[in-house]
């Protein structure tokens, strides 16, 4: 699928710029075109009008060295007889050439025309008694024409290679959000039908035995274990959900003044207790009054998320640290425990279903609670990043602070 997207980007992109390049490339070759006509009808309208003046010199300019002078030449016509009465021509007085060329001239009786075979372009005024006749050649026309179309195509061709190669390279670094989206969403539905299977395996398996066995015989354990693995995959759809609208933004945070420093204290006071029987106790240390533009409830969880994470995943026997401070019109707060995170997880702990110890097993949750947390930090024009070093991890959720 991403190499299709890569090949149609890349041809949209090709066909706009040669699109573009043909219409520019044309528009000039009919601007020169024009401008070239204009110069030999000048001149035949200054030649027409003179008898036996100087000679006028039309110049063609093809580059700031090169002037070329238009060829032309001058006919009066009594009856059937007719002369050469000026030019830059030699040798056409009495010939089967000049006899051809009037006959082509005189046979389409219009007043300014074309003699195709001769590449002569010509005008006609009436004197009364004679007619007078001026042509001029437009063989270097055509000829400056070809070398500038010739020029052009090799401009164009080579303009073309190069915009290829950069459609080409921009297709790739254009689609590569999209290639990664496409392996995240891959390895979701990869990772949540794996952490359904479990429960539901589960769920059969006591279902089954409660079915099979006599009715005054059914350990309630079994339908414990129905309804404990019921809630885990209940939990799981509601994260599941909860991530898919922040995506989708289908259900935006109602942002209103909310006290983070309040949300923060709530979170430091319940978890206090499960830090204690964990045996690493809570320190906080919270700045007063510290508003935001947020939804409390929201944040709320959002610090939960990241205590909870703290004291799951501290070292044994370290104090887990809950931090609450203004920086530069910001709301900063740390939650930090002991124990280091290796540096090819840290830039993964967002991912959804993503555990840095796989070995954790079934209590480490569901890998989605950081996933959730980030996801309202952003809901809420926040950030929320990981670091680790020291011996320590610290999550840092900045907000900006209400004006």
């Amino acid at each position: 699928m991403i190499r299709k997207l890569r090949l149609k980007f890349v041809a949209i992109c090709m066909a706009l710029v040669t699109a573009i390049l043909a219409a520019v490339f044309f528009s000039a070759y009919f601007a020169m075109q024009r401008n070239i006509e204009d110069l030999s009808r000048q001149l035949l309208h200054q030649v027409i009008g003179q008898e036996n003046a100087r000679r006028p010199e039309i110049a063609i300019s093809l580059d700031r060295d090169r002037l070329v002078y238009l060829p032309y030449f001058t006919v009066n016509v009594w009856g059937s007889t007719a002369y050469v009465t000026g030019g830059t021509y030699t040798g056409l007085e009495d010939t089967e050439e000049l006899a051809a060329i009037l006959t082509d001239c005189l046979s389409q009786n219009r007043q300014e025309g074309m003699v195709e075979d001769y590449h002569l372009r010509y005008l006609r005024k009436s004197n009364g008694l004679y007619e007078k006749l001026a042509f001029v050649d437009t063989s270097m026309e055509r000829a400056m024409l070809r070398e500038m179309m010739s020029s052009y195509l090799v401009i164009g061709g080579g303009a073309l290679l190069l915009l290829l190669l950069a459609a080409v390279a921009l297709s790739w670094w254009a689609t590569r959000p999209v290639e990664r989206a496409w392996r995240q969403q891959r390895q979701f539905l990869s990772d949540a039908s794996h952490e359904l299977k479990t429960p539901l395996t589960v769920i059969l398996s006591n279902a089954e035995m409660l079915e099979s066995a006599p009715l005054d015989e059914r350990p309630a354990r079994w339908a414990d274990n129905i309804r404990s693995e019921a809630r885990q995959m209940k939990t799981l759809v509601e994260e599941m959900l909860t991530l898919a609208r922040a995506d989708s933004m289908a259900a935006p945070a109602v942002l209103g003044d909310a006290s983070l420093s309040e949300a923060a204290e709530d979170c430091a006071l319940a978890f206090e207790p499960v830090a204690f029987e964990a045996g690493k106790p809570l320190e906080y240390q919270l700045a007063e009054d510290v508003l935001v533009m947020g939804d409390r409830e929201k944040l709320r969880r959002l610090v939960s998320i990241l205590l909870d994470n703290a004291i799951k995943y501290g070292a044994p026997g370290g104090a887990v640290s809950l931090a609450l401070e203004r920086r530069d019109r910001q709301a900063v707060l740390t939650v930090s425990n002991p124990g280091e995170i290796p540096a090819e997880h840290l830039s993964r702990l967002f991912e959804r279903f993503y555990r840095a110890d796989a070995s954790r097993g079934e209590q480490s949750g569901f890998g989605l609670g950081l996933s959730i947390a980030d996801a309202i930090a952003r809901e809420h024009r926040g950030t929320l990043r990981a670091e680790s070093g020291g011996g320590v991890t610290r999550f840092v959720l900045s907000l900006p602070l209400k004006r």
